[in-house]
């Protein structure tokens, strides 16, 4: 019900009326099914799934090549704001999101959340995905060797996590991601447990995609060419499909997550991080 009010104010606002393929439609309920369990299950946001999709879709619609990349990034920004409330809603019942880190890490990531919207609208991020593929590839592969960190390493004081919020909030922001791709390696690193940092990841990704998604608003609000249904570089149309769907199987992927032993989570986390380092190398290509 939220979803549709959100959207219906959005595109009064617009004064829009818009109509999808059905089978557009079709493809995008599914796309938002399986991002909405990725979230659950690995507290991505499911962003780096919706990407790549929203991308061949707008294409398949011959939207302007220029905003492409653009909306499919803003868009899926805009899916996270719900399907990281019906993901956190179901991982706060088990007592899994850590609280007090999320306070203190929320400042930065609304900061270089915005920060990152407007960056992504001026510059290419050809250099960026390169060196962003070698870092999800490194952190795959630390997790994959399941080596106990050190007892004496912990999360950095107040100083070092508004910093480190600033960094996951301008990648996150620059690839369309909930966050979680670099906030629970920071986590596990950090000597929290997995389920408790997908947990807690799942719980950033709302203030990520709402300072992301109003950053491509203001960014795009006034980019030339763009289809009716828009609202800046958000399309509202796939964004009402992708989350109606997705908010109705997030928690079912965070009740798989809490089902999964510790280590065989790390490995498909692992796993989907080398699949996310491969979908940046051919967006760099």
């Amino acid at each position: 019900m939220f979803t549709l009010v959100f959207l219906c104010v959005l595109c009064v606002e617009k004064n829009i009326a818009v109509l999808l393929d059905p089978t557009h439609v079709a493809s995008l309920l599914l796309l938002g099914a399986a991002a909405g369990f990725a979230a659950g299950l690995m507290g991505v946001g499911g962003g780096m799934l919706l990407v790549p999709f929203l991308t061949a879709i707008f294409s398949a619609q011959q939207f302007p090549h220029e905003h492409v990349i653009h909306m499919a990034v803003a868009t899926s920004l805009a899916v996270i704001l719900f399907t990281s409330v019906s993901s956190v809603r179901a991982h706060h019942q088990r007592g899994a999101v850590l609280w007090h880190v999320v306070r203190v890490l929320a400042p930065g990531i609304l900061v270089g959340s915005l920060a990152g919207a407007q960056v992504a609208a001026l510059l290419p991020t050809v250099w960026l995905a390169y060196g962003f593929a070698a870092f999800l590839a490194f952190s795959a592969t630390q997790m994959l060797r399941d080596r106990t960190p050190t007892g004496q390493r912990e999360l950095p004081r107040a100083p070092g996590m508004v910093a480190a919020g600033i960094v996951i909030g301008v990648l996150s922001s620059l690839v369309g991601g909930g966050g979680g791709f670099i906030s629970v390696p920071f986590m596990v690193w950090c000597n929290v447990r997995i389920h408790n940092a997908i947990a807690t990841s799942a719980a950033l990704g709302f203030p990520i995609a709402a300072a992301g998604t109003i950053g491509y608003i203001v960014a795009g609000w006034r980019a030339p060419g763009l289809p009716a249904g828009s609202a800046g570089y958000v399309y509202l149309p796939a964004l009402a499909a992708v989350a109606s769907a997705s908010v109705l199987t997030a928690p079912l992927g965070a009740r798989v997550a809490h089902a999964l032993d510790t280590r065989l989570l790390k490995r498909v986390f692992a796993c989907l991080l080398y699949l996310l380092a491969a979908y940046m190398l051919t967006k760099a290509l």
